[in-house]
């Protein structure tokens, strides 16, 4: 293949994704990258050493099927990478179909009119894809994406059989600001005040949002509190993994995050049914996401680290053993490198080491997968050669 690739999306995590592609000029011979608003593409890639001279830019609307099919013409893109909005994915993998792309991203569709979290969507494109002879790469961020592959490596490598699988993401950072998201706010605002989900002996549990915490302790961290949520790579792992009795996902969050949370829900700016004011239609999350400082603006004074693994109990030998793998990022070495802070890091590092998987042809095959379906040893050794280094830790206290 000829290392031709579209990035779709110019965001915290497309910063990331385009500095580490520019990095890769061996793997990515022909680079465009293209957002809603040309200009700060222009921007971005203006702030990559030498970019201006061998990276394209260009202006799509990422839910228009028709202007993305030309865009895609023009390009000619072996390969897109969709660091765009969840809401745009199916739009994206239309136009991917219609003219013969092959396709990658970081998180599962999600409608624009409703929080739900399910791969349903995409996995229904399993046959046209299949038949157009291309490759759909779901979900090759951190959580989604590393996480999943982490979880591969220990079914490959450590167990016999995987049973008990918790997911924990801590975000020890301080960006210096009363009250941020570190990504899409909209994204973000709904993804944690959704109901929590974790499976359990063949069924789903639902609790209410944030119902269940408990403190765990991050390595190099220390003790943080730990909230049970809902996250899509449980379903697909579930799927993937049938020896899984029970699957959870935790994520981190600091009291003033909450508070502001919980005020935000209280004064019903965290809708997303639309409102009328002064005759016009509005959506109170999209105009508090146009109000809240820019996720990709918080890298300057961002500091401390993320932590982010899967701790996992299985057999191997008929004994029980368990295992925790796992990544450290700190935000300002971070923003040092690409321009952005470590949440956004831990997501476009991910996917463009799976781009490099699928021009390497180490991930292939035609059709929908996600990421924990393909060999993970390949990609686990490119990820940490591209900033993102796991320790593993054996037979230890996993606190779940």
């Amino acid at each position: 293949m000829k290392g031709r690739v579209l990035i779709i999306g110019a965001g915290g995590v497309g910063t990331v994704v385009a500095h580490k592609v520019a990095m890769n000029r061996d793997i990515f011979t022909d680079i465009t990258i293209a957002s809603r608003t040309k200009s700060t593409v222009d921007a971005l890639v203006a702030k990559i050493p030498g970019g201006k001279d061998f990276i394209k830019t260009a202006q799509v609307d990422a839910d228009d099927v028709e202007q993305l099919c030309v865009l895609m013409e023009r390009v000619q893109p072996e390969l897109v990478i969709n660091v765009a909005l969840p809401y745009q994915d199916l739009p994206i993998m239309d136009a991917c179909l219609r003219c013969g792309v092959n396709y990658l991203d970081t998180a599962n569709y999600e409608p624009k009119d409703e929080a739900k979290y399910e791969y349903s969507w995409q996995w229904a494109y399993q046959d046209r894809f299949k038949e157009a002879g291309l490759t759909a790469i779901l979900g090759c961020g951190f959580d989604p994406g590393v996480c999943s592959v982490y979880t591969a490596y220990a079914a490959k490598h450590h167990f016999d059989e995987i049973t008990h699988l918790d997911i924990v993401d801590c975000n020890a950072g301080d960006h210096h600001k009363a009250f941020a998201t570190n990504f899409n706010p909209e994204i973000n605002i709904r993804e944690v005040t959704q109901h929590g989900r974790y499976y359990e002996d063949g069924k789903w549990i639902t609790t209410e949002p944030l119902e269940i915490h408990k403190t765990l302790t991050y390595p190099e961290v220390g003790p943080r509190e730990s909230y049970l949520m809902y996250h899509e790579e449980l379903e697909s792992l579930v799927k993937n993994f049938p020896s899984l009795r029970r699957a959870r996902f935790w994520m981190t969050f600091g009291q003033e995050y909450l508070t502001h949370l919980r005020v935000i829900q209280n004064i019903g700016m965290a809708g997303i049914e639309p409102i009328k004011y002064k005759g016009v239609d509005i959506i109170p999350l999209q105009f508090l996401k146009a109000v809240l400082p820019d996720p990709k603006e918080l890298g300057s004074d961002y500091t401390g680290q993320t932590s982010i693994g899967c701790r996992i109990r299985g057999l191997r030998g008929g004994e029980e053993h368990t295992y925790y793998i796992y990544n450290n990022t700190d935000h300002a070495e971070a923003y040092k490198e690409t321009g952005a802070q470590g949440v956004s890091y831990t997501t476009g590092v991910p996917a463009t080491t799976g781009a490099i998987m699928f021009f390497k042809g180490l991930w292939s095959g035609h059709g929908v997968f996600n990421v924990e379906e393909f060999d993970p040893d390949p990609f686990l050794e490119e990820v940490a050669k591209q900033g993102l280094p796991w320790h593993e830790l054996h037979d230890i206290d996993l606190e779940l």
